[in-house]
């Protein structure tokens, strides 16, 4: 008893480590759904499963429907697919389950190598348990929990460690050249992102190389023992993987600064570390009903963008730990200058917070240093924050266990499937298992996996105002059966314009998969 009273930071850590495991195993008996980029990675594994090659998307070729067209996918890492499939080979269990053990150790992994990196750059065990109770507030925490975010999840578990061994080395040498390389590898296996955090960290570890050497030259030697892996590790990422096909990189529309270019990047750390964007349903990128008018996020995006400016600096002079100050520094100008850079060239890279996460984890302990210095009010306040926003994500965790228990439909991968209820996904499964040349058609990527024996095509969803591409709809050549399904909502011009998309078929027969949505056959070529 008397060792909990010396180190209370131990019960804490104690804490989250039962809260997690309870959480884990609630998982492994509620999967979660899936966000669109890993159903893509999922439905990459299924191409492969198939026939397809390594990480080849098969699907249906739009200008004859009866041929197959191929994709090397580079716009996503495979990890996101691949991590859960190595559990899946070990382990008689369905990928909904194999998920769930991903997101579980991943979560684990994470936490504990954050906090044996707060501990690395000097901070105390107790600010370091306390950073991680922050950060487990945080409704990003949560998220996986109900849909399973792909890259996002392995990164977590991921950054903490790399950025832990940035801050190990003190001196070069074949160690350092192994571990820059290696760990290039490994992040971008994860997600392709962590392309910038591979650098801002290499940085970081080149300067604390360089600490004690005087004169240029000194720097240029031990700086290639950083350099030259580095570049050979990006160099492999270029020639095997992201040279066979189209990433965010590829789509850039031209110049283009507005307000949010670079006020968004600056206010990341206070926008992560807070879940303002999950509040806020997204300051910019709306992923539900935006809570403020575009011109009042705009005027809220700048206020915190100057917060986030004065948070900074007060940590960087007010802590005296300078591995941490470099890091926090390095990093924020690093993101500064990436994502800058991408929103000027307009690349297919949204404003959302989660691509900054680890600049919202990096600033925690240092904020929780300065809370515990600061009076009974501001502690007060801050309390009241992390309450309020825990309440929040416990809400959030809540509903989306319930949501994807009792609501949304399960099929043959486990994974829930909100996009479709029960009724209507036996009847896809049972058209599955009777047909063999056939085609189906959703407009959402996530319902295909549970199609195991024939082809399919997932279609853009069409909003109401009816602007879309034709050319992202079209297909000629008639290849046996087809079947649509689409929500009750879609009838009218919506459902006319799909069918007529399949330009080879004829003979339509519609009929309700249950109240919600409708099934659209045709076996007859036109």
């Amino acid at each position: 008893m008397s060792s909990l009273k010396r180190n209370p930071y131990q019960i804490i850590l104690a804490v989250i480590a039962i809260a997690v495991l309870v959480m884990g195993i609630s998982l492994f008996m509620i999967p979660p759904a899936l966000f669109p980029d890993p159903a893509n990675g999922l439905q990459v594994l299924r191409s492969m499963h198939l026939g397809g090659g390594f990480n080849n998307m098969v699907a249906p070729d739009q200008s004859d429907i009866s041929q197959d067209y191929t994709e090397y996918l580079t716009w996503w890492s495979p990890g996101q697919y691949l991590v859960p499939y190595f559990f899946k080979l070990i382990a008689a269990i369905n990928m909904g389950q194999t998920i769930a053990i991903t997101v579980s150790l991943c979560t684990a992994i994470g936490l504990t190598g954050f906090y044996q990196f707060f501990k690395k750059v000097g901070f105390s065990p107790m600010i370091a348990a306390l950073s991680l109770v922050f950060i487990v507030c945080q409704v990003a925490f949560f998220v996986p929990y109900v849909y399973y975010n792909g890259g996002e999840i392995l990164l977590f578990a991921f950054e903490g460690w790399f950025l832990y061994g940035c801050a190990s080395f003190d001196k070069p040498g074949i160690k350092v050249a192994l571990f820059v390389l290696i760990a290039g590898w490994a992040g971008f296996f994860f997600k392709s992102s962590f392309i910038w955090i591979y650098i801002a960290g290499l940085c970081c570890l080149w300067i604390k190389l360089c600490a004690h050497s005087k004169g240029i030259l000194e720097w240029v030697k031990k700086g290639l023992w950083v350099g030259i892996p580095a570049v050979m590790s990006l160099a492999c990422i270029y020639v095997f993987f992201l040279s066979k096909g189209q990433s965010p990189a590829s789509a850039a529309q031209g110049f283009r600064l507005t307000a949010e270019t670079f006020s968004f990047p600056l206010a990341s750390p206070i926008i992560s570390a807070f879940s303002i964007d999950d509040f806020a349903h997204g300051l910019i990128y709306h992923f539900g009903p935006a809570l403020l008018p575009p011109g009042w996020s705009v005027v809220v995006l700048f206020v915190i963008s100057l917060l986030s400016l004065i948070l900074t600096l007060l940590i960087v002079r007010r802590v005296n730990n300078n591995t941490y100050r470099l890091f926090l520094v390095l990093f924020y100008f690093v993101a500064l200058l990436f994502f800058g850079f991408a929103f000027l060239r307009q690349l297919n890279i949204s404003y959302e917070a989660r691509h900054f996460r680890i600049l919202g984890i990096l600033i925690v302990p240092g904020m929780i240093w300065l809370v515990s210095r600061a009076g009974p009010v501001l502690k007060v306040f801050f309390m009241l924050i992390c309450l309020c926003t825990a309440g929040f994500s416990v809400h959030y965790l809540y509903t989306g266990f319930y949501f994807n228990k009792n609501i949304s439909a399960h099929g043959i991968t486990g994974i829930a499937q909100p996009n479709i209820d029960q009724q209507s996904l036996n009847k896809v499964i049972q058209l599955d298992k009777e047909n063999k040349n056939a085609v189906f058609v959703f407009i959402s990527n996530d319902i295909g996996l549970e199609v195991l024996h024939n082809r399919i095509i997932t279609l853009p969803i069409i909003k109401d105002d009816l602007k879309i591409d034709m050319d992202e709809y079209t297909y000629d050549g008639f290849s046996g059966p087809l079947f649509i399904v689409l929500p009750e909502t879609y009838n009218g011009p919506k459902e006319k314009l799909i069918m007529k998309s399949f330009r080879g078929y004829t003979g339509w027969n519609v009929s309700m998969l249950s109240n919600d949505y409708v099934l659209y056959a045709a076996k007859v070529r036109r």
